[in-house]
């Protein structure tokens, strides 16, 4: 017995006309007896009631109507979601991303994964004691946004992007963009910035800013979550140093004075990862991408 002589049951069943169900499955109408009556002899049960005016189910055959007609839904639409799984369109995907880009370039990119891929399930981490990498490679992440390309051979890279570094100072700051001549203006301030005595590519990077100045900042409050520092120095305690896109936050009562260093957004994922879904977030995130290289952000 095969699923397609079940839908001609099915649709004989519902027509009660051969030529008219033949029509509509785009067989003749010979065939169509055929394959009726070889599931008569399969099943060992008469389905229909025939002669040169009329048919009509036989009792047995309205049994198997109403017990395979839903059956059938559900089997179309185990189907439609078997190819919604091949193409990409439903599953689950878990992005690892810094804070930087929580108030820019990821709301951009969910959105079109939203607008695009509406059943695909988006999961979101932010990695805080635990490396991108090691998420990837213990497939507890599928992607990830970070700051320097990978290092592990059985990861793949890609460069976004580039954005500046910033100062970050409150509104009432003596400091601008018109009057900002360098960090030597600095010296007196207090900074609430990360523990730059960790290896992150991000601190290694505020460091070199530091070292290229000759400058040792008064460090007075560390944090790691840009939006906790940035919610500080909006009250006044301090100023820092920050990637651009936290100037998306739109958190009122701070400034931000853009400096001669930059840093780079990279997506990191498994090269030997063939899935159909990674294959089309890669491709959201390159039109996403696409926007802040134009805006030179």
């Amino acid at each position: 017995m095969e699923l397609q002589q079940i839908k001609y049951f099915l649709a004989l069943a519902q027509e009660l006309h051969f030529w008219n169900t033949a029509e509509r499955m785009f067989i003749t109408q010979s065939a169509l007896s055929r394959q009726i009556k070889a599931l008569e002899e399969e099943l060992g049960v008469r389905l229909f009631e025939r002669n040169k005016r009329s048919v009509k189910l036989t009792e047995a055959g309205a049994f198997l109507r109403d017990q395979w007609l839903p059956l059938l839904d559900e089997i179309n639409r185990i189907h439609l979601q078997a190819k919604k799984i091949h193409e990409g369109a439903f599953g689950t995907v878990r992005i690892g991303y810094p804070g930087s880009i929580a108030y820019s370039f990821m709301p951009d990119l969910i959105a079109s994964i939203s607008r695009t891929l509406p059943e695909l399930k988006v999961e979101l981490v932010e990695p805080t004691d635990i490396s991108f990498e090691q998420l990837l490679l213990n497939y507890q992440m599928d992607m990830a946004f970070r700051r320097d390309p990978a290092e592990n051979p059985a990861l793949q890279s890609t460069c976004l992007y580039s954005e500046p570094f910033a100062l970050v100072v409150p509104n009432s700051h003596r400091l601008n963009e018109q009057n900002f001549t360098g960090l030597h203006d600095l010296k007196e301030e207090k900074f609430i910035l990360s523990n730059l005595a960790q290896t992150t590519f991000y601190t290694s990077s505020l460091r070199q800013i530091f070292e290229d100045n000759h400058f040792t900042p008064d460090v007075r409050i560390e944090s790691d979550f840009g939006g906790m520092v940035l919610g500080l120095v909006s009250k006044g305690l301090g100023i820092t140093i920050l990637p651009y896109s936290y100037a998306f936050s739109a958190l009122p009562n701070v400034r931000f004075i853009a400096l001669p260093y930059t840093m780079n957004l990279y997506v990191t994922w498994r090269k030997n990862d063939n899935s159909p879904v990674l294959k089309n977030i890669l491709q959201q995130v390159t039109e996403a991408a696409g926007k802040y290289i134009t805006e030179g952000s």
